[in-house]
């Protein structure tokens, strides 16, 4: 029988999680994408702390364009929160999900906004 998309986005997630692994001095960038809004959190796995979390949710992030332009002001907010927080270099963690849309444009536009993964 077929995996359905929760079960396959699982394992991929399982099989990606045992390879990246936050500290303090490079973080976890995990990214989670629902439906309407989109997420993104710096992990220190080492003493199981989020250091910094933005969402689309945040006052800041205006829900202005489409889901996209969300994403892309995600990015770059958790760009320049990490910065400001002395973090330069990132593990990504896409979660599970494609390197596509969503999941893409946030990571380039923290790669932009002066992150290095």
């Amino acid at each position: 029988m077929a995996l359905s998309k929760l079960e396959r986005r699982q394992r991929i997630k399982h099989r990606i999680r045992k390879i990246i692994f936050g500290t303090a001095s490079r973080p976890r960038l995990s990214v989670f994408r629902s439906n309407k809004e989109m997420y993104a959190q710096l992990v220190d796995d080492k003493s199981g702390v989020t250091l910094i979390s933005v969402s689309s949710r945040d006052k800041e992030i205006e829900s202005v364009g489409s889901k996209s332009e969300v994403a892309k002001l995600v990015g770059k907010n958790i760009a320049e929160k990490a910065i400001k927080a002395g973090v330069e270099t990132v593990a990504f963690d896409r979660n599970g999900f494609l390197y596509h849309g969503r999941v893409k444009a946030l990571a380039e536009a923290a790669r932009e906004a002066g992150l290095k993964f």
